[in-house]
């Protein structure tokens, strides 16, 4: 039933995305980027503390300020596949879908769709070095809805593959204040 309902809204978004997406380079005459970067880091913990925290609701407790989901399901909020919800993205509201949330697996998925700019898939891997460290390894692919928007989407696609050390910088110091408060 998980994956029934994870196919069905990775369809809904990708269609949404494809009307989008035609519909804008229509109307913009020219061909839209498309970019695509991974990266990957380290955290200092087993897979069972890592997980929690690329959920949407509980990446709030080490993005410092810059994620601050608001769920429209489920209510009350909660990290399950299928949730949506909303992201401030400066002057622009996200749209996003968890798409896959396979702890079993250690399988995450996000779609966003920012409307006349971008759709965005976030891709998420995870694996265990170790009993004590987990690798995790993200894609992003970004492809803009209208020609407007390429060089954004470039931008955003060049900071992505810097991100992996800013992220495991912000897990491993959350962690570390979570063991001195006794994780």
């Amino acid at each position: 039933m998980k994956t029934a309902v994870a196919i069905f809204l990775a369809v809904g978004a990708l269609a949404v995305g494809a009307v989008l997406y035609h519909r804008h380079r229509a109307a913009s005459g020219g061909p839209v980027v498309h970019v695509r970067n991974e990266f990957e880091f380290t955290v200092q913990a087993p897979y069972q503390v890592v997980a929690p925290l690329f959920g949407p609701e509980g990446e709030r407790a080490w993005a410092a300020g810059h994620w601050d989901p608001h769920f429209l399901y489920p209510q009350p909020a909660q990290d399950i596949q299928g949730a949506v919800f909303t992201i401030r993205h400066g002057h622009h509201h996200a749209y996003w879908i968890n798409t896959s949330l396979d702890l079993d697996a250690r399988h995450f998925q996000y779609v966003y769709v920012i409307p006349e700019a971008m759709v965005v898939l976030i891709d998420l891997r995870f694996s265990e070095i170790d009993p004590a460290n987990t690798k995790i390894n993200v894609a992003y692919e970004r492809t803009a809805l209208n020609s407007e928007a390429n060089e954004h989407v470039k931008e955003l696609g060049n900071s992505d593959r810097e991100s992996g050390k800013e992220w495991g910088t912000a897990i491993n110091d959350y962690l570390a204040k979570q063991k001195v408060a006794g994780y």
